[in-house]
């Protein structure tokens, strides 16, 4: 899909992979509504980068977990430019617990931990088919992790949750392939950003030092990079669909 005079739905877009795909999206001509849950602050920052890219924007507060709030974001990018075009589920969050740490993995963790991660994405799409319906078909991608893929994350809930967005993936690709709208998904490794740093706090370094020597390419990617990587699926061909692409410099091959 070209993003010229397209909409797009960014959740979770206040900053990181986020921000940074809202802006993308805006340097190639698309309208964004900027998503957040608690930070004003970023989203309007988000909105100043996109409007300097010359794309309108607007800012909708709403926690992804609520699914009548999913429906108040549907709503408001309609009202706004008119439908929707594009989904990007990037609204995401974690505890970081060990995972040998079982009896700290309370079952509020777990609850909120599915509903932004797992439900939201669900709520989102549900709300956002009938728009893309009358579009005559459209885009959802998934912010997921390979913490989906392996037994590697910051919570066993949070591994659980990308696995499950994966599998939700393929099913949503499946479903709603008739009506030309695709869904596939994007799996970070670590990503050398804000959210990492903030939850690795003092043993950061340590740990982009032990990634980086583990991966390949000796590289972990930023926030840029895994929004690249979105929009590389959104601007591809409109062939692919139910694909859970691995973005993480080759850790997960060793």
């Amino acid at each position: 899909m070209n993003p010229l005079g397209k909409v797009a739905i960014v959740t979770g877009a206040s900053s990181g992979v986020g921000a940074e795909t809202a802006v993308q999206l805006a340097e190639l001509g698309a309208s964004v509504v900027i998503n957040y849950a608690n930070t004003l602050a970023g989203a309007e920052e988000t909105l100043r980068r996109v409007e300097a890219a010359g794309a309108k924007g607007v800012i909708c507060q709403a926690d992804v977990s609520d699914e009548a709030q999913c429906r108040h974001l549907v709503e408001t990018a309609v009202a706004e430019f008119g439908g929707v075009d594009i989904l990007v589920n990037n609204a995401g969050t974690t505890t970081y617990v060990p995972h040998k740490e079982l009896n700290n993995l309370s079952d509020e963790i777990w609850e909120r931990t599915l509903g932004t991660n797992l439900m939201g994405p669900f709520y989102m799409t549900r709300a956002v088919v009938p728009e893309l319906i009358k579009r005559g078909g459209g885009e959802v991608v998934m912010t997921s992790s390979v913490a989906g893929l392996t037994s590697n994350g910051s919570s066993m809930a949070y591994c659980c949750s990308k696995a499950a967005l994966n599998s939700m993936t393929r099913n949503l690709a499946k479903a709603l392939g008739e009506h030309n709208i695709r869904v596939n998904a994007i799996c970070p490794g670590l990503i050398d950003g804000r959210w990492a740093a903030e939850g690795w706090g003092e043993a950061w370094e340590d740990i982009k030092v032990l990634v980086e020597g583990q991966t390949p390419l000796s590289v972990i990617a930023t926030p840029a990079d895994v929004a690249q990587s979105l929009l590389s699926v959104i601007t591809g061909t409109d062939v692919m669909t139910g694909q859970i692409i691995t973005l993480d410099g080759g850790f997960t091959i060793n």
